[in-house]
């Protein structure tokens, strides 16, 4: 099994960090080197987070067998929009370069997995800690967030690596993925902050909704508002934007995935949102630099202006992929059935009236 070493020094990471958010300052040499450098760092997070994969999956066997279990290397273009957006950020600290994901049945389960973790006597250390669930953000995003410091004797050359595992609920992760596939159609970039008020309005109402429903903390603004006036506001929202409608829209006929045969570790999907279709290759974990080569491939292209989007994740077969990664697939049913639930009480209750 071959894996991916670090080849530059983090002060040179760093330098292709600050390229590669001003390039109209950089000559094409400096720019394709900032290129590489950013190609090896993410894919150097690929041990590490084989390494906690085989963790989270232990842990989860004793609380949610049935939990979903993602890992990816985050997109080039989502690295250069963060380093744009925090001003001060270095790439070589960025702690989400490399990710896994837990995506559970209840609050209850997310809760236990979170203990589990904070109890745990690992060499890795945990450098910091979201508790979005009790302290929702003002968009509607709730998630628990753990960021680890990778620490192994037997492999130094990955010490000192970040990595942040995500713990949440079936409907939180309906909400994110609901978000991310509006904002893929929208051309907006809906999940960062950005775009039109009147989206990210209904959005945050919608992650306020939801947290009455799994009965967490209030997401701000909604604190003084009643179980019914949150539900009614979303269900105003949604007739005047036809949400539901929008996203049902979007979804892809099976027929129009195009999988690669075989099997793989490692999975490349890259959704072409013109043509709304998706294709999957999968990739063994003997290849994983070849993924890696066509996972930066396919960002030159997005790059270059093409309306497609591409993940190398690890997450199973690709039933699982699709509840995993639903906003590649442009799958928000779970998150369509929860909205309907919530406008149907609504109208239940007018006509109660």
């Amino acid at each position: 099994m071959t894996f991916i070493r670090p080849r530059y020094s983090r002060s040179q990471v760093n330098r292709a960090g600050a390229i590669l958010i001003a390039p109209q300052s950089c000559s094409d040499t400096d720019q394709d080197w900032a290129g590489e450098v950013l190609a090896n760092w993410r894919a150097c997070h690929g041990y590490p987070m084989n390494t906690f994969q085989a963790t989270l999956r232990q842990k989860l066997a004793f609380i949610d067998a049935k939990a979903i279990v993602a890992q990816r290397l985050k997109r080039a273009p989502s690295v250069i929009l963060k380093l744009q957006r925090f001003h001060g950020m270095q790439l070589a600290r960025m702690q989400d370069i490399g990710g896994l994901r837990a995506i559970l049945g209840s609050i209850r389960k997310v809760r236990k997995l979170e203990s589990a973790y904070r109890g745990a006597h690992f060499k890795h250390e945990l450098t910091s800690s979201k508790d979005y669930i009790k302290e929702p953000k003002a968009d509607g995003y709730r998630s628990i967030h753990l960021v680890y410091r990778y620490v192994n004797t037997n492999v130094s050359a990955y010490n000192g690596l970040l990595l942040e595992l995500q713990f949440r609920t079936r409907r939180q992760h309906a909400w994110a993925t609901a978000v991310e596939t509006m904002g893929t159609f929208l051309g907006q970039a809906l999940k960062s902050g950005q775009g039109e008020q009147e989206w990210r309005s209904f959005f945050a109402n919608a992650g306020a909704a939801l947290a009455v429903v799994e009965k967490t903390p209030a997401v701000p603004g909604y604190e003084s508002y009643t179980r019914e006036q949150v539900f009614k506001l979303l269900a105003n929202a949604e007739q005047s934007l036809r949400v539901l409608d929008k996203l049902q829209g979007f979804a892809i006929a099976a027929d129009k995935i195009l999988a690669s045969r075989g099997s793989g570790a490692y999975h490349l999907i890259t959704l072409d949102s013109g043509n709304r279709t998706v294709r999957i290759q999968p990739f063994s974990m003997t290849n994983l630099e070849q993924a890696n080569s066509a996972y930066g491939q396919i960002e030159q292209r997005t790059k270059a202006g093409e309306p497609i989007e591409a993940v190398l994740v690890s997450a199973g077969p690709i039933n699982v992929l699709k509840k995993a990664y639903p906003n590649y697939f442009l799958d928000t049913q779970e998150f369509v059935m929860q909205i309907r639930k919530i406008i149907d009480n609504v109208t239940s209750t007018r006509h109660r009236r």
